[in-house]
């Protein structure tokens, strides 16, 4: 294994991929942005958050590209660093139409049900939000609360709109606005998905967004899905919300009709859901400290209140599901859940910004600096402890593709090149491959030499005819160019025991400074830098690159697993500690301090059969 602390070399390398069985050259990037961000087109947003006063579409491209948006206090939101792409992902549910009830819109004012909510928006205090809070969920349930025929209307002509936007604001090679809505199935617990289009305006308008009140069965989603490509011959794939408040439903061992799953339904939803969301401001999906006692990083950002069952938690989180999907395989010859990982923010804000540096928080009601910023009710209703200070600054999406248009970066979500990060823009390369040497770490060529000798994050390792042989990694890891230095990189692995159970086990692969890695254990913390009553730290600790080739020293050629990597950065400020040095507000007790941002590559798989990596849902990209 090997750790070095030297210069980032760029990574903008040929790489040889089989596409259509002959070797194409092609040259991949890093991009980051952001594929769930609401409007004020969304039913919450327009009536929870700031009305006819809050931020649309155009706002969230403006402020995705780096412009500043003037606010109601004086101040200014803008992104330090813009963005590379934008998915602006509005609910299906009502699309458009709250915002025309909270304006007061003649055609809704004329239906007796539209004038009703229209004077509910107006009524003060935490009764009106309770009301709104019944209208969202009766829409997410299924269920109509407004004229439907005057209501499609409405959604046809804002999906119109939307489209074109999205195309007026698509700038193929410098930023990217992706088409998309988000299904909102809530039938009890959270099990939306966005879904996101590869193609535009010209296609996109000639299907209406797939609502929970035309089904709240995700393979009724994924039907539509089929339709659309096959009518349309466009691309489209949707996106698994973060997991962790679904009560235990976005994952696990039957479908939503209660029926086990089998093989066809396990290739189907693999097809269509090739990436999941594993981190964002209503908490990380990655585990839980229930799942994995065993990690010390298990702890981060958790949103788990009011769950108490071990399985729901085994459901509900990435890492476990990840194990269980191989359960699923070993039974029916199909795996599941073959997903990728990305993060987004799931802002209400129309501003993608997953930074702590003036975070602005998953709503508007109130801003950087008022006094009930951190203290304010996250959904202020008698009875939620959830707060404001409880939303985490996270996450982004980072895409490694050719280049910055709908097109590459689709198709590089589609063959799961990507990772999540909470924040950071910190660089990651991961390759599995058998034939990796100790000094391709070191390689200024390293990216050419990760494709050439295996496949990237999201891959099936290639068959291996040689016994006695284990996979070797190689992975690399580049600090953000403004932010912390890192702590480690790690490996997390989970396989099949004998009895066909799912294992997790945790690898420091490459540690900063001079820790020892115990032969079977993770390097004592970095230390912490943090100045809290200040808000400020240090690069004092930490380096500013790591690199390692690591072998599986517990590898069995008889258990299907999978590997991906987790970088952390050294400890930092949280957004709610920045806020409290700056402006001198309260934060709720029990939120810490300081954190550790992170980045979660995309898993490689290894499948001990000889068998095509395709009927398992996975890419079946190789290469020469």
């Amino acid at each position: 294994m090997l750790c070095t602390t030297r210069r980032w070399v760029p990574i903008v390398l040929a790489t040889l991929t089989l596409a259509g069985g002959g070797a194409e050259a092609r040259e991949t990037q890093v991009y980051f942005g952001d594929t769930h961000v609401h409007s004020n087109l969304s039913l919450d947003a327009a009536m929870v958050g700031e009305g006819v006063d809050s931020f649309g579409p155009e706002e969230a491209y403006r402020f995705a590209l780096g412009e500043e948006i003037p606010l109601r206090n004086g101040l200014t939101a803008r992104l330090e660093r813009p963005l590379d792409f934008l998915v602006v992902s509005d609910h299906a549910e009502y699309l458009g139409v709250a915002k025309r009830v909270v304006a007061g819109d003649p055609q809704i004012l004329d239906t007796w049900r539209g004038k009703l909510w229209y004077w509910i928006t107006r009524v003060p205090g935490w009764l009106k939000v309770l009301a709104i809070w019944r209208v969202g969920s009766t829409a997410f349930q299924g269920r109509e609360w407004l004229d439907a025929e005057l209501a499609q209307g409405i959604v046809k002509t804002t999906w119109q709109h939307q489209s074109e936007l999205a195309d007026a604001y698509n700038r193929p090679g410098t930023f990217t606005a992706l088409i998309g809505f988000e299904w909102s199935s809530a039938p009890g617990y959270n099990l939306h998905r966005n879904v996101v289009f590869r193609d535009g305006a010209e296609r996109t308008t000639q299907v209406m967004p797939f609502s929970a009140l035309d089904s709240l069965d995700p393979e009724d989603l994924w039907q539509y899905m089929e339709a659309y490509e096959r009518e349309t011959g466009g691309r489209v794939l949707a996106i698994p919300h973060n997991s962790n408040l679904s009560q235990g439903n976005f994952f696990g061992t039957e479908t939503q009709a209660g029926v086990p799953i089998g093989a066809d339904y396990a290739r189907v939803r693999a097809h269509w859901e090739p990436v999941v969301e594993v981190t964002q401001t209503k908490g990380d999906s990655e585990t839980h400290p229930s799942l994995s006692p065993d990690d010390p990083f298990a702890d981060f950002e958790r949103w788990d209140i009011g769950m108490t069952d071990p399985e729901a938690f085994r459901d509900s989180y990435a890492r476990s599901s990840l194990g269980v999907g191989l359960e699923i395989e070993a039974r029916t010859g199909a795996n599941p859940y073959v997903f990728g990982m990305i993060g987004s923010t799931d802002a209400h804000t129309a501003f993608g910004n997953a930074e702590e540096d003036y975070f602005w928080g998953i709503s508007l009601r109130s801003l950087p600096g008022e006094p009930e910023r951190t203290m304010e009710g996250f959904l202020p209703l008698p009875g939620i402890p959830i707060k404001n200070a409880h939303a985490g600054a996270s996450g982004y999406a980072a895409i490694w593709a050719e280049a910055n248009t709908r097109e590459a970066l689709f198709d590089a979500m589609r063959r799961k090149e990507v990772y999540a990060t909470t924040g950071s823009r910190m660089r990651l390369r991961f390759f599995g491959g058998w034939g990796y040497a100790t000094e391709d770490a070191d390689s200024p060529a390293l990216a050419a030499k990760g494709y050439a000798g295996g496949v990237p994050m999201g891959g099936t390792l290639p068959i291996h005819d040689k016994s006695g042989g284990a996979p070797r990694f190689l992975v690399a890891a580049m600090k953000d160019p403004v932010g912390a230095n890192l702590d480690r990189m790690q490996i997390v692995k989970g396989w099949l025991d004998a009895e066909g159970r799912s294992r997790e086990r945790i690898f420091d692969v490459a540690v900063s400074g001079d820790r020892p890695i115990p032969g079977r254990g993770l390097a004592e913390p970095i230390g912490n830098t943090v100045d809290v009553e200040a808000g400020t730290y240090t690069n004092a600790i930490g380096s500013a690159e790591l690199r390692a080739v690591w072998r599986d020293p517990e590898f069995d050629p008889s258990r299907p697993a999978f590997y991906y990597v987790r970088a952390l950065e050294i400890p930092t400020p949280r957004w709610t500690t920045l806020e409290r040095a700056r402006h001198g507000v309260a934060v709720p007790e029990g939120i810490p301090a300081t954190i550790q941002e992170r980045a979660y590559t995309s898993p490689i798989w290894y499948e001990p059969h000889e068998a095509s990596p395709a009927s398992f849902g996975v890419s079946s990209t190789e290469t020469e």
